[in-house]
Order: C-alpha cells, then structure tokens, then sequence
C-alpha cells in the first residue's frame, strides 16, 4: 500500500528574493496596437497584475496553506499532492474535486470549509463530505512527469487508487475543464465506486447533426464555441504541440508566466460587476505564484500534450464512452464552451440534474465559491445511499 504523508508548504527566501529581483527587472513590450484585447493580455492589465504581485505575501498564503491537511504519496511511480479534509460528521460522503488549466488545487480552497463542515457554515450534517483535492500531475507540489503517458485517463486510475489508500470504497467527483475530463473517466472505469458525478464543464461535444438541427439557442452556442475555437485557443494548440518551447519563457520570466495565466483568469472569468468581477487579483496572484515558486510552468502546459493525444478526436467517438454514474452539471454563463443538455444526455445518459446559473464563468471556486457549494450540495442530494 503506498505510504502517505504530511507535506509542509515551504519556499526557500533566496526564491523568493529572485522573483523579487526578476519582477524588478521586467522587459515589457510597447502597448499593444487596438483599444481592446483582440491581440492577447493588454499591457495596461499585466503591469497592473506585477505591481499587484510585487506586494504578494508570499508567506501569508503557505500560512493559509499549510493550515489545510496536505500531504503526498506515490501513485504509479509519480508523487501526488493533495489536500485531504475530513469532515466531523461521521457520515459524510467522501468527494474528490479536481481542477484544471490555468488553475490549480487553490480553485478549491474557498469550499473546503463549508463543503466539509456545513453546519458552522449555515448548511446541514446531512450535506457534508470528506474532501480529497489533488494536484494535477505537473502542477504544483505534484511531482513533474519525466516520462510520457500522464493524460487524464491515466490519472483517473490514480485518483481511483489515493481514494483506495484513503480508505475510501464509495465516493463521488467533481471537475471542471480538464478536471471534468479526469472526473467524467474516473466514473466511467470506476462506476461501481462512484455514487455521483458533478460537472462544470459537460464533456459532451457537438455532433454534425446537431448544427443542422440547432435551435436558436443552441445557435449562439456554437457560435460562441466556433469563435473561441478561431480566436481564443491558440494557448491550447501551442500547449498541445510544442509545450517545451513555450516552456522556457514560463520558467524565466514572471511576466510572461503572468500573461500567460492572467489573460485566461481574465478571458474565461464572468467580469461583471454585477457579478463580482472575476476572480480577484490575489486569487489570481496566489495561482500564479503556485506556478512560478514550484516550477511548473512548463509542466503544466505539457499536460495539454498529453491530454490532446488521449482525448478522443471527435464528439462520436466521445458518445461512444457513455458514463452510467447519476451525473449533475452546472454552467456558468461566462464559461468559453456552452453546452446544450441534449448534446450532455447522451454522454450521461444518468443527467438528474442540468443548471444554467446566471453569473460566474470558468473558475466558479474562486469567482462564486459560495454558488458552487450550493450546487454541489444539491448534486448529491439523494445519492448518499
């Protein structure tokens, strides 16, 4: 059985004072040439994020951190990191959450209290849960891959083993943009172990048939998806091609890794005002940092080449994998790939629950966490057993 433990968050202070001096030091282009962002992160918001990080307490967040049960363990020959917060009620469901790119485990850091422990939160015992949150592999304090072959297939049969040396027979999962590809297969080859499935970002692409048939709402959908396709996924493609050259820049520059995590945090976010603003800079900033202070930059954009061979090419060959697992789903208006239900029930045909929320985007645990503890609480509702 693999051998778990405790993990103490700790950066060195000569670390620390690089990124001070690099931050100091930072080359930035000329303001870009159009009035908007059609051209990538504006040079306005990225010196406004470095003057934002050069005030980041650094130290305040391992505080924060390492507050939280974190610890490692060796699954398939990689080290994983993962918080681990037993709930006192003993009989919560045990949830793993995972995250995606640019994120991180910090996604779920606002929910962890009150999904583990919702009667000091105004919530009920019944809705409580024992939460597993892992890291990625390549992000954060997980190990970084020296070999091929970690997609999210792989790392569904991982998460299914920590839930076993955890202790942990039964449990549900929750994901959102790659962590919903890791959760949707983890409940495909483990169905007998998962009693639920949340989702934030369906799996369930359109078919060729469904653009004959649109309805008008539908409509807008594809619209949004072609668009962001042709002008919003070049990070992907280059991710998923030459993560190594891009690599080099994530790793030596902070301005650059910056630009990088920052445009999507900004892209993908629901900035309203009305809908609280996106995620906020030192939310943003304690991700970015993550990054920077574990170097993991390239690592991190290595995941999109892994995960773009594994991934199946076309949206038939997806519904060729249908998942069984009760499944419930929330989508947030900002987020850069609507979904319409009839495209997700046939990927899920168990779908018991399907909201469209009317504020949040692509990061609702760091943009809306109090929204996503409520859907996850009502996710689950009924599927204790």
């Amino acid at each position: 059985m693999p051998h778990v433990e405790r993990y103490t968050v700790h950066i060195d202070a000569h670390e620390l004072a690089d990124l001070r001096t690099r931050l100091d030091r930072v080359r930035l282009p000329e303001r870009e040439t159009v009035p908007d962002a059609a051209q990538g992160f504006e040079l306005a918001r990225l010196m406004t994020l470095l003057d934002a990080w050069r005030a980041h307490d650094w130290r305040a967040a391992e505080a924060r951190w390492n507050a939280i049960p974190l610890y490692r363990v060796v699954l398939d020959g990689l080290g994983i990191a993962f918080w681990h917060v037993r709930s006192p009620e003993p009989a919560a469901l045990p949830l793993v959450l995972t995250h995606g790119w640019p994120g991180s485990m910090l996604e779920f850091e606002q929910v962890l209290g009150p999904l583990s422990d919702p009667v000091a939160h105004g919530g009920s015992a019944r809705e409580a849960f024992h939460l597993v949150v892992p890291a990625l592999p390549g992000f954060g304090f997980s190990d970084r891959p020296r070999e091929p072959g970690w997609h999210p297939g792989r790392t569904a049969q991982a998460w299914a083993e920590l839930m076993t040396v955890l202790g942990y027979r039964r449990f549900g999962a929750h994901g959102g943009d790659w962590g919903a590809f890791v959760s949707t297969e983890l409940a495909r080859i483990a169905a007998d172990r998962i009693v639920g499935l949340h989702l934030t970002t369906p799996v369930a692409a359109p078919l060729p048939q469904d653009r004959r048939t649109a309805s008008p709402a539908e409509q807008r959908m594809l619209d949004r998806r072609d668009r962001h396709m042709s002008d919003g996924y070049g990070f992907g493609m280059l991710m998923g091609t030459r993560p190594q050259t891009l690599g080099y820049s994530l790793l030596d520059s902070p301005a650059g890794l910056a630009a990088w995590l920052g445009e999507k945090f900004t892209a993908y976010a629901d900035t309203r005002p009305e809908a609280g603003g996106g995620v906020s800079l030192s939310r943003q900033l304690d991700n970015i940092a993550l990054y920077w202070l574990t170097g993991t930059g390239a690592a991190t954009a290595r995941w999109y080449w892994e995960a773009l061979r594994w991934v199946p090419r076309t949206a038939a060959a997806e519904n060729a994998q249908p998942v069984t697992t009760p499944t419930a789903c929330s989508l947030f208006p900002a987020d850069p790939w609507p979904t319409a239900r009839r495209w997700a029930e046939r990927r899920y045909p168990d779908l018991h629950s399907w909201h469209e929320l009317d504020r949040g985007g692509h990061f609702p645990g760091m943009e809306q966490p109090d929204l996503l503890v409520s859907e996850i609480r009502h996710a689950f509702r009924g599927l204790r057993g």
